[in-house]
């Protein structure tokens, strides 16, 4: 659906394409509901001031979604909603007044194995790191070119790739944030220079209180990550997966994972 209509085509003129010049949402569906909507809207409203794009009415971001969802047997699916800042001619200066292009579509939750959640998963540090921009650090704009590079630089059973900036410091994972739980402490690290600001990051941080750990958010070194006693990844789509192994390291399942999905509200099915 590309600007309320069903379509499968944009405009070869469109800046999303051109240039990366927009945002994206990428939001779990599960029995009909969108999870975690009110979320997405607020952090694509972060997305569009840091970019200087026109907010697209919320109002009809809702109603456009739900028309789609409705068009097929899309009960348990991820949505996906796509703002660009419209087409342009050639050259970086925008429109002075652009009309923002809005696309939604529908994707086949991953299938991803029910062990995954009990045991946890495999990952990897990569080699491919996050360069420091803090005017985009924490919005999903659309250049994703840095994890694209990243996932490239492994096959088979790992299910996700550990990211380090420039100066070596971990920051999140290819599509995921990172916690880690270290000297009793759960830990994330901030993400004001580079990463994404995740919605179930936000949805973990706004349990400080009431999880059996305290939260913070502080710079972790790969040396810090690797003496951790468990350490989460989470997004919108998988929740909240445990690292089982990273490199050489191991961990057996902690029952904070199951914690941190519960009290965040996230459903698997």
């Amino acid at each position: 659906m590309v600007n309320g209509e069903p379509a499968a085509t944009i405009s070869l003129a469109d800046r999303g394409l051109q240039y990366g010049d927009g945002l994206f949402e990428t939001i779990r569906v599960v029995a009909d509901q969108r999870q975690f909507w009110d979320l997405h809207i607020d952090r694509l409203r972060r997305g569009c001031d840091a970019l200087n794009i026109p907010m697209p009415a919320p109002e009809l971001l809702d109603e456009e979604s739900r028309r789609l969802l409705a068009s097929g047997d899309y009960r348990d699916v991820v949505l996906k909603l796509i703002v660009t800042r419209g087409s342009g001619g050639r050259g970086y200066a925008p429109a002075d007044e652009p009309s923002p292009t809005r696309i939604f579509s529908v994707h086949p939750l991953p299938d991803y194995p029910d062990h995954w959640y009990r045991l946890g998963v495999a990952a990897r540090f990569c080699t491919t790191r996050l360069a420091p921009q803090p005017r985009l650090a924490g919005i999903k704009h659309l250049n994703r070119l840095e994890q694209v590079l990243a996932r490239q630089e492994w096959q088979g059973e790992v299910a996700e790739g550990i990211m380090l900036d420039d100066q070596g410091d971990v920051i999140e994972g290819v599509m995921s944030n990172i916690f880690a739980l270290i000297d009793g402490v759960l830990r994330t690290p901030p993400l004001d220079r580079c990463g994404v600001a995740g919605v179930m990051r936000q949805r973990i941080l706004g349990l400080d209180g009431q999880l059996t750990h305290t939260l913070e958010i502080k710079p972790m070194t790969k040396a810090e990550l690797l003496t951790a006693e468990a350490v989460f990844v989470t997004n919108s789509v998988i929740g909240v997966w445990q690292l089982c192994c990273l490199d050489d390291r191991h961990w057996q399942p902690h029952p904070l994972a199951v914690q941190l999905r519960n009290l965040s509200g996230w459903r698997h099915d």
